[in-house]
Formats: C-alpha cells, structure tokens, sequence
C-alpha cells in the first residue's frame, strides 16, 4: 500500500496516497496545496474478525462499507463497497462455511454475504443491531440501545429467540471457553455472559472502564476494550481468582479487537480508524495508519494552532500523533462535533446531538450554550461576542448571546449549513440545496448574493473576498459580496461522497439515538495569512491553501 506524503508537489497540486477518493488531486492556479494529516485508509474502523482467507476484515461503520486488511503487508481492500445493500456495518462475524454475518446498525438489518459476495437478508427485526458472533452454523446478535436484546437468529428462517433483554447498551461479544456468550453493558460498565441455550444472564465483571467489546485471546483470558480516550485494555483472569491488570495502549476510541492463529491482538479504533497490533505490554505497531473520520469544521486560533471537528473528537490535524500511527493529536474525545470556529483561547463547537458549547484547552472545561437545536452545524462569533450558529435542520440561522439567550436571525431557510462574517459585520449564510451564499440584512431577509454554485457548505471571509466549498462539482469559489461575481479558485478538491455514491437517508430511529450520520459537513476555515483551511472530507485531511508568492 503506497504511503502518502505529508506535502503536495509542485505549487497547487496535491498528490500522495493513500486516498478514499479516486480523484487525489487538487488542482489551484493561484494557491499552494499542502496536506497536514495523511489521507486515511480506512473511515473509522469498528468490528472486525479473520476470515478464511487470513485477512482482517473490518467494519467501517461512517463510511458504510467493510475493508480486508492483510496484516502482514497492511493492504487494504475494499469487499464491501459503498453501494452494497448494506448501509451502516458496525460488525461483523464469519460462519462456519465462510459467510459473513453483518450488523448494518442504522436500518436495523442484519445480513448475510455468502462465500461467492451474495448477499441474502436475514433479518430487519433487530433494533440497532451491534454486537454480532457466530458459534459454529448459529448466530447471535444484541442490540446497542437500553433494554437492548440478546437474540439468535436463524439464516435459513425462523422467528428470532431472545436470549434475553435488559442490556444497557450492548456491543460486541464472544463466545468464552467455558461455552457461555460474554458481552458488556456499556452504560453500566459491565460484562455478562449467558449460556447460548438460554438461561439466567450473569455479571462476570463490574466497574469496567467503559467497555466497547470483550474478546478472549487464545489462552483463554478475558480483555475488555474500552472506548474512552486512554484506550485501556481490561484483562480478566476468570480461571482463578478473577484478578486484573491494565494496558493503556493510547489508541483512543478502541472499538473492537481480534486475534490471530499466533495470538496477536489487533483492535480498530471507532474515533480514528486504522488496525493497530497491541502488545501485552502496550507496545503498539501500526498495521493501518489512523487518521480523521471526517473532518468536518475547522478552524484556527490566535497561535496559528489548527482544530477539526471529526465526528467522534476535536482533533489536531497540524500536530502528529508521537506513536507514529499516522494520527493525529486528539484534543477532547466526545460526539458528535461537527462545527467549530476559535475565539481568542476558547473553541465554540456544534454537535449533531443539538447542542452548542465552548471548550476551553487551557482548562479542559466545558460549557453549554444551547441544547435541543436540530442539526447545527457551522458556527461563527459576531464582533459583539455573540455566536453565530446554522442550524440547518430547522433552516434556520441562531445567535446565542453571552447570558446563553437564544434568538432567531433568520428563519424559512432551505438548508444552511454555514454561517461568517465580513469587516462590516455583515453575516453571511451558504445554503447547499438551493445552491447559494446569502446575506442576512437586519431584518432577517436573506439576499442572495451569489447563485449557481453546487452545493456550497463551508464558508470563510478575508481580505474582501467570500469563499464556498461546492461539494457537489468540487470547487472552491471566490465571491465578491459587492457584485456577487464567482470565480473557481480551485477545483478536483477531495470532498463529499465518491463519484457515483448517492447519499442515504438517516432513519429516525437511528437520528434519535446516534444523530449525524450522513450530514457530512465540509468546513473552511481563513488564517490571518491569506491562506485558506479545507476540510478534505473525501480523504480525511486538512489542506491549506496558500497565496502563491505575489497572490497574497
């Protein structure tokens, strides 16, 4: 697997790999291209299991498709693509004759992809369906919800049985090898296990560090994955007197493991994808590089220090991760941030759970501002301190004043998705359907300003200029707010969805409970210098483009 350089080649072209997108190359006349993050190979990585064929197969869960990973050259190939019927794995398992068994968590489906890549439905009556396993040619699968259910299911018909309910918040589980099913109940941070046949569910573990999986290695020990920002690892001596020990291996957001014939554990990570082999002593080896899983906002304060919202975390895409995974820094671990704009020291992020709230880094502290807002996405400050948010759910546009007092600025909007402002405080709103950068005057009217443009979603203002990212044609326009004149600043930018990927819709059980999922957001963000932030979506970097010489 070719590895991708962290810089682009030759002013305005942005080369290197590996990248999601088949169209890796940006191309700007009047800007250099320059990567701060590596392209990521993998969109978030979920469950994963060995196959037949050796591989690692993985689960990425944002991007909707699942990924063979050789563990021994760290290739990746792409086995269940984007357009399959399977919109939302989350986990996986494999069957004694080598079919694999998929939870697609967001539709509630569970499905079967037989030895020849024929896939068949088995069932759709499982609400959010997690945690998946197979013991021999049966199948059982438990629910990521409260009250969640443990059932198994039957390919080749049947009503599913319930093993049993009461699950609060179930992920992903192995059979043990005294023959019981273990899983955790992630909001209690517990492990249980059941016997397969049925029977009374038992705690094995209590007071486990935010449990995401238990999986056994192949002498039998207990290790529980925890999904917090530490990426500690529990091992569970269930043999004799039930002792534990420790492992940090500072992978953040750990989500599964596996463990191969040699009894090597390898663990994907839900917050920045990858595959990365674990020692028993916490040594860690990159097999898959990590990176982002959007980005999505991003933004740049006073100290030319630059932050992404990417999904799961504020990230630090200037800032490499020591481990040499090919991450980068983690700044707060927590969903679903997906906009984000500096003020002085202080951060204002939107998450896709409805709320608005300053994060301060000196301090770690955070700050509610607003909660029960219906997508909000970009964010911006008015000079008065004010914030300034697009609230594209509700197709409006917010401020939220010091005392945390909430008003409408404008409302009857399409889809707004970004909000900034010019030297004169005007406030500037791009809608991505109707394909428009509006004005919003003082009372509330939005006047268009420019038309035409794709799809614009991030938004930045400097030096008299306005500029849009259009995902749909992959453009950067330049606007002038006077006479509305767009210009293409750059273009083949490495946003939005592959050619020939139609968007899914989020169903509202899914919006509910784990809002966010297809509301990519491609933010852009001005420094001081003249250069513009990108966030390269399609590929999981940060670009900056700067003034060529002269053009500054």
């Amino acid at each position: 697997m070719a590895r991708g350089g962290r810089h682009g080649r030759g002013a305005g072209v942005v080369t290197g790999g590996p990248s999601r997108y088949d169209a890796s190359e940006l191309r700007s006349p009047g800007r250099q291209a320059t990567r701060l993050n590596s392209p990521n190979p993998l969109w978030g990585s979920n469950g994963v299991a060995f196959g037949p064929d050796g591989r690692l197969y993985v689960a990425q869960f944002l991007a909707g498709k699942i990924s063979a990973v050789d563990p021994a050259t760290g290739d990746v190939e792409v086995v269940v693509p984007m357009d399959s019927p399977v919109e939302s794995p989350d986990d996986l398992a494999f069957g004694a004759d080598g079919s694999m068994y998929i939870a697609d968590l967001v539709p509630g489906r569970v499905w079967r992809r037989g030895p020849e890549g024929e896939y068949s439905l088995v069932s759709e009556e499982v609400q959010v369906p997690n945690g998946i396993t197979c013991v021999g040619d049966r199948l059982f699968v438990n629910e990521m919800k409260m009250n969640g259910r443990l059932l198994e299911l039957f390919p080749d018909g049947g009503d599913p049985v319930v093993l049993t309910d009461g699950l609060a918040f179930g992920n992903a589980m192995q059979l043990g090898p005294d023959g019981c099913l273990y899983y955790p109940h992630m909001i209690s941070r517990q492990v249980w296990r059941i016997p397969p046949d049925g029977g009374v569910p038992e705690v094995v573990a209590e007071d486990v560090h935010d449990p995401v999986a238990v999986r056994f290695d192949l002498g039998g020990v207990l290790h529980v994955l925890s999904r917090g920002p530490e990426g500690i690892v529990t091992r569970v001596d269930l043999h004799g007197t039930g002792t534990r020990s420790l492992v940090t291996s500072g992978v953040t957001g750990l989500d599964n493991a596996a463990f191969d014939a040699e009894n090597r554990m390898f663990v994907s990570s839900f917050a920045s994808g990858g595959i990365t082999e674990l020692e028993p002593d916490g040594r860690t080896r990159p097999i898959v590089p990590r990176g982002l899983d959007g980005p999505y906002g991003v933004t740049i304060d006073l100290g030319g220090r630059v932050y992404a919202a990417d999904h799961y975390r504020l990230a630090r895409p200037d800032h490499p991760d020591e481990s040499g995974s090919g991450d980068v820094a983690t700044e707060i671990l927590q969903p679903f941030f997906h906009g984000i704009t500096a003020d002085g020291e202080l951060l204002h992020t939107t998450s896709q759970f409805g709320t608005v709230q300053t994060y301060d880094p000196a301090t770690g502290t955070t700050r509610l501002r607003a909660n029960g807002l219906n997508q909000p996405q970009g964010i911006a400050t008015r000079a008065d301190g004010a914030l300034v948010v697009a609230e594209t759910g509700a197709g409006r546009v917010l401020a939220i004043d010091a005392t945390d007092t909430v008003a409408v600025l404008a409302e009857g909007l399409d889809h707004p998705v970004d909000v900034t402002f010019d030297a004169e405080q005007r406030c500037y709103v791009s809608d991505d359907r109707r394909g428009a950068v509006l004005r919003l005057d003082e009372d509330g009217e939005a006047v268009p300003v420019a038309e035409n443009l794709g799809a614009p979603q991030g938004l930045a203002f400097h030096a008299g200029e306005l500029f849009t990212v259009d995902t749909e044609h992959r453009r950067l326009w330049s606007i002038s707010p006077t006479t509305g004149t767009a210009r293409v600043e750059a273009e083949s930018l490495p946003v939005g969805l592959p050619p020939g990927t139609a968007p899914r819709s989020t169903p509202a059980l899914f919006t509910h409970q784990l809002p966010g999922l297809a509301h990519r957001f491609a933010g852009l963000a001005a420094a001081p210098d003249g250069s513009l932030l990108l966030s390269a979506n399609g590929e999981g970097t940060v670009v900056r483009l700067s003034p060529v010489r002269g053009d500054a």
